[in-house]
């Protein structure tokens, strides 16, 4: 087995932040702390410091840990990994430049453009995926979400991408609001979201789990029946006083896999593979507009088996969005256990897929696209 492959899954029904992990420190004290170890005139001395400052944080009364009007929030596992890594040099000029590195991680915020990420704190990010290989085990059902609409995606999707790609207020749409999976995460971390949703009836039930919904930063949650296709994003974006978004995702049907309706706007019904990529980059082409240059689309998408053939249709789909004005960043292969469709059916596919010469899908793909 390849040494890069995740021995543990990389998703737990754990908050981003675990609470117990957080400390909340006096500033004042913990830089007069690391002042002390950057005056240090040898190792020993650091390391002879840096084991009372160890010994002050496990300690609920100490000087550290007292109660100050602006704590310091910080991860105890970031924190402690630093210390101990001030304590492993050998040499005193780099136990000082670890010294420094972590003075300035504790006092000054370097974000980039498209994210509230402390650049400066970017080992505390653990919970943000930068690999290209997501497995996960059990999808999130707090806050809301729910397993029981075919074909939604796992919380965990939309909270990386709004995560990674846009900062706190900032306005994301979704083109396939489904059963509420983005906007309600985009509650969950002060997002103002959009979606359009084809059904009236689905509609309906997601703007009903959206109000019920905490909504702690007070944001915008809304999904309105339509056809993304033809759908006016820049007047939903206008009702609101937002001009443009910074991000938007797509988690369109995979063809024919599962009909969710009649309607023959619905994607599930298009005719052939042609067909449905038209209609996916009509959706692309009128969002586009919308969406601010150089900001990002991540589309969710699967391939599928018919005809006794493996359709790619993924990078079939992905292409359509290219051709729209977008450049391909990444691509993410997600794994998948139990779908609502082959859930109680293991035994069956497997045998077919014995006698067929064919193998089960077992992932997806999370397309990051950035608009030229």
């Amino acid at each position: 087995m390849s040494a890069n492959l995740p021995e543990q899954p990389l998703w737990t029904d754990e908050d981003p932040v675990d609470a117990a992990d957080l400390l909340r420190l006096d500033l004042a004290a913990v830089l007069a702390c690391l002042d002390e170890l950057g005056a240090a005139a040898s190792v020993t001395l650091i390391r002879q410091h840096l084991a009372e400052l160890l010994g002050a944080l496990a300690d609920p009364a100490s000087q550290l840990h007292q109660p100050v009007a602006a704590p310091l929030e910080v991860g105890r596992n970031y924190l402690i990994g630093e210390l101990h890594q001030i304590g492993a040099a050998h040499t005193l000029e780099r136990a000082r430049y670890y010294v420094a590195r972590l003075h300035k991680s504790l006092t000054m915020v370097r974000t980039s453009a498209i994210n509230d990420l402390n650049l400066n704190r970017w080992k505390e990010y653990d919970d943000i995926l930068t690999d290209s290989l997501w497995v996960e085990t059990r999808r999130d059902r707090s806050g809301g979400h729910t397993a029981g609409y075919w074909g939604n995606f796992i919380p965990q999707i939309p909270s990386q991408m709004m995560r990674r790609y846009t900062k706190p207020g900032e306005w994301v749409l979704d083109t396939f609001a489904g059963s509420g999976t983005t906007m309600l995460e985009g509650l969950r971390l002060g997002r103002n979201t959009l979606g359009v949703e084809l059904q009236p009836g689905v509609a309906a039930t997601t703007c009903a789990r959206i109000a019920a919904a905490a909504n702690p930063h007070a944001v915008a949650g809304q999904v309105v029946v339509g056809d993304s296709r033809t759908a006016d994003w820049g007047a939903l974006l206008d009702a609101h006083g937002a001009r443009s978004a910074q991000l938007v995702l797509m988690h369109p049907p995979y063809h024919d896999i599962i009909k969710f309706s009649d309607d023959q706007r619905d994607l599930s019904n298009a005719a052939s593979v042609e067909e449905f990529l038209e209609m996916l980059g009509q959706i692309a082409a009128n969002v586009a507009p919308l969406l601010d240059r150089g900001r990002y689309l991540a589309l969710v998408i699967g391939d599928k088996y018919a005809g006794g053939e493996w359709l790619p249709l993924g990078f079939w789909a992905m292409g359509a969005i290219q051709e729209r004005g977008f450049t391909l960043k990444s691509i993410v292969v997600k794994n998948f256990e139990d779908t609502t469709g082959k859930r109680s059916q293991k035994e069956l596919w497997r045998y077919r897929a014995l006698v067929g010469g064919f193998y089960i899908f077992k992932h997806e793909y999370i397309f990051v696209l950035q608009k030229r």
